[in-house]
């Protein structure tokens, strides 16, 4: 099969297209032909070598797959040849999703939702996940709420507006003002171009001096030692990004707020509950651009670049009919 190998860290041009054996399903095991992938921070933070300590090289990096089985191993029961799925597979744990197939435990695995192309399916897997796993699951946001979701217009932050609208939150958000539509169009209430208007003073305008109930920091910087002033009393924080040094939260102190890190988990129940949303008509990832496994390396550069034009996700059609 072919896959895009890292072999070394650093600049996106590490990658390179081999011949590589496939992989072999065993004992609770599917074996999935993938059709798309996407693009993650993650994916590039990793190949950056962020945490090359937990990827030994040379390695198949990717997170995110929609696909079909191929094969399935002994004692699988929930799969079987011909199924579409979708699924991220086991972070630090083996093989990635930039491949022409992939070996996954059945447990993590789910039915592509049918509504969905595969392109549109890898490039929820991930970013699904992490957003119900911070709004649903960790800050257990409620019906009549309010959610600050910092970087609106980004894989993570236009899926969690989605799932906010959902459960019945009013919905703040930051964005340029190159993608206040865009957020706009995502359901959000309440956007704030952040070049243009310092967010805590938006949100304390917007909620008369009272704050959200849930900051949701997708960007990192100093969102987390800021987000207490726009906080109410007894508000929570989750965050996604990595923090390099300690903020002062002093602020928080006052406000009696909680935090939460979320790093996500995989299985097939947070897949299921997303299956939902999407076949009601609630959920839906946009594909903001789509390349090439070839061109992996491209797709990261696009990615990391800070002014990189792309509103949603970058998937890569590992199938080659669907670049067409």
């Amino acid at each position: 099969m072919r896959a895009m190998i890292l072999n070394t860290f650093g600049r996106p041009e590490s990658f390179e297209l081999r011949d590589v054996p496939k992989p072999v399903p065993h004992a609770g095991q599917v074996l999935v032909r993938v059709h798309a992938t996407s693009i993650n921070p993650l994916d590039y933070q990793v190949r950056r070598g962020d945490y090359a300590d937990l990827v030994p090289l040379p390695a198949i990096t990717g997170h995110d797959v929609s696909g079909v089985v191929e094969a399935i191993g002994p004692g699988v029961t929930a799969f079987a040849p011909g199924d579409e799925v979708w699924y991220t597979p086991q972070i630090f744990d083996g093989p990635g999703s930039y491949a022409e197939y992939h070996v996954a435990a059945e447990n993590i695995i789910g039915k592509k939702p049918a509504s969905l192309s595969h392109l549109e399916a890898a490039s929820l897997s991930l970013v699904g996940g992490t957003a119900w796993e911070a709004l649903a699951v960790r800050t257990a946001l409620r019906v009549g709420e309010s959610v600050l979701i910092h970087g609106g217009a980004g894989g993570v932050g236009h899926v969690a507006i989605q799932l906010a609208k959902a459960i019945g939150a009013r919905v703040f958000t930051t964005v340029r003002e190159a993608n206040v539509e865009f957020a706009r169009s995502m359901g959000a209430d309440v956007v704030i171009d952040y070049e243009k208007d310092d967010y805590v003073a938006a949100i304390l305008r917007e909620t008369s001096g009272h704050g959200v109930d849930v900051v949701f920091d997708t960007i990192g910087g100093d969102t987390l030692s800021r987000s207490p002033d726009a906080l109410a009393q007894l508000g929570r924080v989750v965050s996604i990004v990595d923090i390099a040094h300690p903020q002062n939260l002093i602020q928080a102190w006052g406000k009696n707020a909680a935090y939460h890190f979320v790093f996500t988990r995989q299985n097939r129940g947070k897949l299921d509950e997303l299956h939902a949303l999407v076949e009601r008509g609630q959920l839906r990832p946009h594909v903001g651009a789509v390349y090439a496994l070839a061109d992996i390396g491209l797709a990261h550069a696009r990615l990391e670049s800070r002014n990189n034009g792309i509103q949603g996700k970058v998937a890569i059609a590992v199938e080659p009919t669907l670049m067409a």
